[in-house]
């Protein structure tokens, strides 16, 4: 009896009986977007953590500060990107302090593509970068795995954009109000929601403007719905 105890113990104390969240990284397998329009910027994220299979965090904020008028969109690697958006949140600070005016998005988003580049052996991290700013106004940068960088007046990333790229094709829009991008973008992360198993949780979005950021949450029955049967 102690050899067949023995042998069991060894067995559930292996690998073959551990599971794979147990050691898996956390990753934001997500959907983020964002959008120019005129006077400023909205941006968008679901909420859902993932740790391998399992859900770590179901209300994940993907929306990070950079600067009172820039924010990030996460998706990768958790640790990964909060690392990034920390860091440049520290070079920015410097800047302005430095030099006595806030930090253009342009600058912000070489920044972020700088780090992404450098480190891009060792880091998965997919980042779109969104504010405005006295020059140029509302602008997105999109900075994908590898560290490359382009403007673009709409972008969206994350495991969930594969499902996405109809939907926006057909209904966006140049010259979009405020609200028709807030609605843009609810609808976008919503049905990604719907059909990417990596995104989930609530619908945060925020728009930044000269008058600062305004943030709103869609929870529940707010959250758009398309196809579902009744």
């Amino acid at each position: 009896m102690a050899t067949m105890t023995s042998g069991f113990s060894s067995m559930y104390s292996s690998d073959f009986a551990r599971p794979d969240w147990l050691t898996a990284e956390h990753e934001t397998g997500t959907t983020i977007c964002a959008i120019e329009f005129d006077g400023g910027v909205v941006i968008g994220a679901d909420s859902r953590t993932t740790t391998g299979a399992y859900i770590a965090n179901r209300v994940t904020d993907k929306l990070t500060k950079v600067t009172d008028y820039i924010y990030c969109c996460r998706s990768g690697s958790a640790a990964d990107t909060q690392a990034i958006a920390d860091i440049v949140n520290y070079h920015l600070n410097f800047y302005k302090m430095e030099h006595g005016e806030e930090p253009l998005v342009k600058m912000a988003g070489h920044v972020f593509k700088d780090m992404c580049y450098n480190y891009r052996d060792s880091l998965t991290a997919g980042i779109l970068v969104a504010g405005w700013d006295k020059r140029e106004g509302g602008q997105v940068y999109n900075i994908p795995l590898g560290g490359m960088i382009t403007r673009s007046p709409f972008s969206i990333g994350g495991s969930g954009s594969t499902y996405l790229y109809g939907y926006v094709d057909s209904n966006y829009r140049p010259n979009m109000s405020k609200e028709e991008c807030l609605k843009f973008i609810a609808n976008a992360v919503s049905l990604a929601i719907n059909r990417d198993g990596s995104s989930g949780g609530i619908v945060r979005l925020a728009t930044i403007t000269k008058d600062g950021v305004e943030r709103f949450t869609l929870t529940g029955d707010q959250i758009p719905k398309f196809y579902e049967d009744s």
